[in-house]
């Protein structure tokens, strides 16, 4: 019997009028890009986690207004299955400029200069993700159901 577990991810697409927010971070020693994105942890709510990433690669507070998809990738850099719920935000203001370890920057990018730097997204997601929001994929929040602890 596997003891297989996938990695449960949530990712923030954030839109203004100079573009995408997107963090310029490190892995694996590469500088790639990415949506501001990271690890559901325990205890918290995928909203919830979705802004605290939002707000720790970025240094800025969103709200989360619905989700734009769930999304399965398969690693071939390390052989691990993330499982993404992306989520569309609006910036509601930047609070800081100090971001989680590994991350470069977090910039705005107009999407023509994501195309042009398709090669150096962390994965295929990003682009995925953010084009699906631009073709306007919309689930409301409340189809997420989160039953309290017992």
């Amino acid at each position: 019997m596997s003891n297989w577990t996938p990695h449960i991810t949530v990712a923030t697409v954030v839109e203004n009028n100079d573009g995408f927010l997107l963090v310029h971070e490190t892995d694996n020693g590469k500088a790639v890009f990415n949506q501001p994105a990271g690890h559901w942890d325990e205890g918290e709510s995928l909203l919830t986690a979705a802004a605290r990433e939002t707000l720790e690669e970025t240094g800025w507070r969103v709200t989360i207004d619905y989700l734009i998809g769930i999304y399965i990738y398969h690693s071939p850099h390390n052989h691990i299955t993330y499982q993404r719920l992306a989520f569309a935000g609006t910036p509601v203001e930047q609070l800081h400029q100090k971001y989680d370890e590994g991350i470069i920057d977090a910039l705005w990018l107009p999407y023509s200069q994501i195309l042009a730097r398709q090669s150096e997204m962390r994965s295929p997601l990003v682009l995925k993700v953010i084009d699906d929001y631009r073709s306007g994929h919309q689930y409301p929040l409340d189809m997420i159901h989160e039953l309290p602890r017992s």
